[in-house]
């Protein structure tokens, strides 16, 4: 009987260690372009294997997923000068290296083009249509004075810490890109 027991509580571990490797999270902290590129590149290949993908986006990351005309005031000066000098969303991203002044990221987006790779707008899509779920850092939302309404529909919803936290307890795969 004791041996039945280990058994079956053997085979439900084993159940259980199934559904946590069918999961992921990436934290998208970065505004880069090309850090960006890489976050979506891994969240879309892991959906297309059948892996539940998770993306929480945080500071900088939040440019993703900003609208082209996000208001982004919020309460005091602070709030309204730091959203005036990172006024980014998906289609203006910086690179991480080799950002000369905008032109990096002209001549990134034209090699991409030239070599068939999807942007960043093409890239958010096929996440969406991959199942994606992409949660916006609602402590991240409130230091930058955005609001939900000047985020892109694509977002799922707004979430904080311990939200990502339970979502990445139950992943084997959790990134910070």
């Amino acid at each position: 009987m004791v041996g039945e027991a280990k058994q079956v509580l053997g085979d439900l571990q084993g159940v259980a260690d199934l559904e946590t490797r069918n999961k992921m999270t990436l934290i998208v902290f970065s505004g880069d372009m090309d850090r960006v590129l890489a976050a979506f590149n891994l969240a879309i290949t892991a959906a297309a294997m059948g892996t539940e993908v998770t993306m929480f986006f945080t500071f900088w990351g939040l440019n993703v997923l900003k609208r082209k005309r996000a208001s982004g005031s919020g309460k005091g000066i602070m709030r309204r000068m730091l959203n005036l000098m990172n006024s980014g969303t998906a289609e203006h991203l910086p690179l991480s290296k080799l950002n000369m002044f905008g032109l990096g990221p002209w001549m990134m987006k034209r090699l991409m083009k030239q070599t068939h790779l999807p942007s960043v707008e093409e890239m958010m899509k096929l996440a969406r249509e991959s199942g994606v779920k992409m949660i916006a850092c609602s402590t991240s939302i409130g230091l930058m004075g955005l609001t939900k309404n000047d985020l892109t529909a694509d977002v799922d919803g707004v979430a904080g810490a311990a939200t990502y936290l339970g979502v990445a307890s139950e992943s084997n795969v959790n990134l910070f890109v």
